[in-house]
């Protein structure tokens, strides 16, 4: 059996830890799936635990997912195709946790991580996105969608800017399919955007 064929499922097993879950379990002895909004996250966890929970939750999540990147690289010696792959397996493993029944986060600070190796400028600009959207309408959940939404079109623009070669089919695949599990991720916050419910980012948190 070709040895390569284990990253995607390491890639799932390093995405499915649920560092938010734990942390919180570990500071407050409670689950953070019972309070706020529900979510495994950073930005719930914030909301439950405080900011220091919130930030460390967001580090390691965003490490997962890069590490799963980096260890297909080390790997299988720079093959792009197994690093996507991997690193699209790690956000599947964050968003349906096997140690959660297959329930988890929404994926966007794992996909960060994710997506930093493959292309830092397409990172780059789905962030600048992400600050601007939020600094206008003050919904985290609305930058995460727009910056989701346009991280497919930042890919295949800035993947390799001045020689006009677009992605490879693997990488476009996964970040297509990455945007639109973390756009349905979202799915009742968009609807409380259109209810007019969701909540807006106050200062000095949410």
């Amino acid at each position: 059996m070709n040895s390569l064929w284990l990253l995607p499922p390491a890639g799932y097993l390093m995405g499915s830890i649920p560092f938010g879950y734990l942390i919180v379990l570990a500071t407050k002895g409670t689950d953070v799936r019972a309070s706020g909004s529900g979510n495994i996250g950073a930005t719930n966890v914030n909301r439950v635990a405080g900011f220091g929970a919130g930030a460390v939750t967001l580090l390691l999540d965003v490490a997962k997912g890069y590490f799963a990147v980096w260890l297909a690289d080390r790997v299988s010696t720079g093959d792009i195709t197994w690093m996507a792959v991997t690193g699209l397996a790690a956000v599947v493993g964050h968003m349906f946790s096997v140690w959660l029944r297959f329930r988890g986060g929404k994926g966007v600070a794992t996909a960060l991580g994710v997506f930093v190796p493959l292309c830092w400028m397409a990172v780059a600009a789905a962030a600048v996105v992400w600050v601007v959207v939020v600094s206008i309408w003050r919904y985290v959940s609305l930058g995460s969608v727009a910056a989701a939404a346009l991280l497919p079109v930042c890919m295949y623009l800035l993947y390799a800017p001045g020689t006009h070669h677009a992605p490879p089919l693997s990488v476009s695949c996964s970040t297509a399919i990455v945007s639109i599990l973390i756009i349905v991720k979202h799915r009742e916050n968009i609807r409380r955007l259109l209810a007019g419910t969701e909540n807006r980012l106050k200062a000095g948190g949410r």
